[in-house]
């Protein structure tokens, strides 16, 4: 597979990792990208990806809870003009009120909302804005107490990045702390039981090469990824996260002090997980003028 110099941009720009390394990477891997970021990281070269920096979508997480019912919709747009636009942020508020009700995407695209179904009403303010959207993603949650935060609102219950927390005791108070703690640190998983095997599976042989490039001793090795494993696990899991109002706890030690227990979250932000191709406009104009 040839490789590009734009393919070439994209991994340095998520590893960190220098031109000709990211270059090599991409040619011992046949292009494929994240084969490129682990065999960077194997080599010591790299740092996870970060993923966020490959998103680029517009519009607005919308938060809703009523009683033990939380929902979390995104709905997108082209251009941050329109995630700013009153009648957009109305439309918006209508839907995360109507996905309260709803049991999942499809019911809620199908759902009623003045006369018109959800997919309806945003294909009508298409026409009126004059740029393309959908509702993309909707999450909920339950539990004895539900708590919402938005970052970055727009507007009241709507912004860039909206979690709602699940739990038993405790109160809102501490749920709103601890869906901050959740916007700013993205969490993989509640627990380790909650992760999903593959991911630990992938991330322990990663650990595992690294620590071979060492070249030590096989039992030093073993130890090498026990500790490596639980550092990993304390960096992508909820409760064994360092938490951040007070480093010196975890979320797990935090809520126990607050007499409660987190028993689910969800976290949703615009445009996550959506790569968005940017065009070079200095090469573009180039070509242009080239005729």
């Amino acid at each position: 597979m040839a490789i590009t110099a734009s393919m070439v941009k994209e991994l340095r720009d998520t590893t960190g990792a220098g031109m000709m390394d990211a270059k090599k990477a991409l040619t011992e891997n046949n292009g494929d990208m994240e084969a490129s970021v682990d065999w960077l990281r194997t080599k010591g070269l790299a740092k996870a990806a970060k993923k966020s920096g490959r998103t680029a979508a517009e519009g607005l997480v919308a938060v809703q809870v009523e009683g033990g019912r939380g929902v979390a919709v995104e709905v997108n747009s082209e251009t941050d003009f329109v995630g700013k636009n009153a009648d957009f942020q109305k439309m918006v508020a209508g839907i995360a009120k109507v996905a309260v009700s709803a049991a999942d995407i499809d019911a809620l695209k199908a759902a009623d909302m003045g006369g018109k179904t959800v997919e309806q009403t945003v294909t009508d303010a298409v026409a009126v804005i004059g740029e393309n959207m959908s509702v993309r993603r909707m999450n909920s949650i339950e539990g004895d107490l539900v708590v919402s935060y938005v970052h970055n609102a727009a507007a009241p219950g709507m912004g860039n990045i909206g979690v709602l927390v699940a739990m038993t005791g405790g109160d809102e108070a501490f749920g709103k702390q601890i869906a901050m703690h959740i916007a700013a640190t993205n969490p993989a998983s509640l627990s380790e039981e909650d992760l999903d095997p593959a991911v630990i599976e992938k991330e322990k042989q990663v650990q595992i090469d690294i620590a071979k490039e060492s070249g030590k001793p096989d039992a030093v090795i073993e130890k090498m990824i026990v500790g490596r494993m639980q550092k990993y696990m304390s960096e992508v899991t909820l409760v064994n996260q360092a938490f951040v109002i007070n480093p010196d706890l975890t979320v797990a030690a935090a809520a126990k002090e607050a007499g409660a227990t987190i028993t689910g979250f969800v976290r949703l932000e615009v445009g996550e997980g959506i790569e968005v191709v940017k065009e070079d406009f200095a090469a573009e104009v180039a070509k242009v003028s080239q005729g």
